[in-house]
């Protein structure tokens, strides 16, 4: 967190309670890394990950400096993550527990949220005052670190106290009159001169975005690689227990074309299909299944569905009808606590091998 302090001069607080001052531009260190807080210790029989205090938040109100700080681990057990307050009158010190640590916490896996933590004190837009902070929605680990929101109130003792519960009841909007859209359109024809918003690809060099070619028919994806782990596939988040996603694609020779449920680079499940014929894949492994589709072809549509972990694998010709994979997958471990990275499972679509893949569809349906 950066903040300035009571004398005027510019702070990097660090994780672990380290503080360092910086140049007045901002832009470089000043002197020493300095230890000035020991953060709050939970009970040793509580079920965490690990201790880690990091990422901390400084607010200045009232001639009071007021840190937030993670601790306990992001993921491992549900009950880990937490968010601890302290308050002093100086950067530096001395820093005072706050008397109701921890302020958010997961406290049963039976809870909605797990892993709560890594939070930021806003004041709303009528003078009302919330937290922001992060949590894995329960048994739903594939869909990453969501967003959550609850209101907190400031008590006469200068300290403030989260009023959202376990966030499992919900609480008015801080503007309730004003309609505002939910979520990110990911369905995409491809139709516009720029990528869309909703696209990001994994692990990208500086260079990624040459691969993409965006000509009004369609996006020309450059291939690179061989395999899913190898080709940074281009993804977008979804923030639904269960959907469907539908891909139209069009082959160079000797290119490969695919439809991922992508994690990481060690894990993902999919189906391409090249120079070799249909390929599945699955557990961030691959097996080759050239009997399913005939060798050659240059235009076909993958779709997949995942309705709540369990995944079905759909394809189709032009002018013929989907079918079924004749292999279906659970994937409810495909998350960070398997495989690290701090990601979520995500739709994403390959084009490897040689030449070029074009993608003129791209279809994503929630479902109920």
């Amino acid at each position: 967190a950066h903040a300035v302090g009571e004398d005027g001069k510019r702070y990097l607080f660090l994780s672990n309670g380290d503080l360092v001052e910086l140049s007045d531009d901002g832009l470089s260190t000043v002197g020493d890394v300095e230890h000035i807080y020991d953060p709050w210790r939970y009970p040793e029989d509580w079920d965490v990950e690990c201790f880690c205090p990091e990422g901390p938040k400084i607010l200045r109100k009232d001639n009071w400096f007021y840190m937030l700080t993670a601790v306990g681990g992001t993921a491992g057990p549900p009950t880990g993550h937490m968010v601890i307050a302290a308050r002093a009158r100086s950067v530096k010190g001395p820093w005072q527990h706050a008397p109701n640590n921890p302020q958010v916490r997961t406290t049963d896996r039976s809870e909605s949220w797990w892993s709560r933590g890594h939070a930021t004190l806003i004041e709303g837009p009528a003078g009302d005052w919330w937290m922001i902070s992060h949590g894995y929605e329960n048994g739903f680990w594939t869909l990453g670190r969501q967003c959550l929101l609850e209101p907190i109130r400031w008590r006469e003792d200068g300290w403030f106290e989260s009023l959202g519960g376990d966030l499992s009841t919900p609480f008015p909007k801080p503007l309730p009159s004003q309609h505002q859209p939910h979520g990110l359109p990911l369905s995409d024809d491809f139709s516009t001169s720029s990528l869309g918003p909703q696209w990001v690809f994994y692990d990208p060099s500086p260079v990624e975005h040459d691969r993409i070619d965006l000509d009004g028919d369609g996006l020309r994806m450059t291939a690179k690689g061989e395999t899913p782990a190898d080709t940074s596939p281009l993804c977008v988040i979804p923030g639904d227990r269960a959907y469907e996603v539908t891909a139209r694609m069009e082959l160079d020779p000797g290119s490969r074309a695919g439809l991922l449920l992508f994690y990481n680079s060690g894990l993902f499940c999919g189906l391409s299909y090249g120079p070799e014929g249909l390929v599945m894949h699955r557990y961030g492994q691959e097996r080759s299944r050239p009997n399913d589709l005939d060798a050659g072809l240059t235009h076909l549509e993958i779709k997949v569905r995942n309705d709540n972990h369990v995944v079905t694998f759909f394809t189709r010709l032009p002018g013929e009808r989907w079918k079924k994979f004749d292999v279906q997958m659970e994937v409810s471990g495909y998350h960070h606590n398997t495989a690290y990275d701090f990601l979520s499972l995500r739709p994403g679509l390959m084009a490897a091998g040689k030449g070029h893949v074009r993608f003129s569809q791209f279809r994503y349906k929630a479902l109920s």
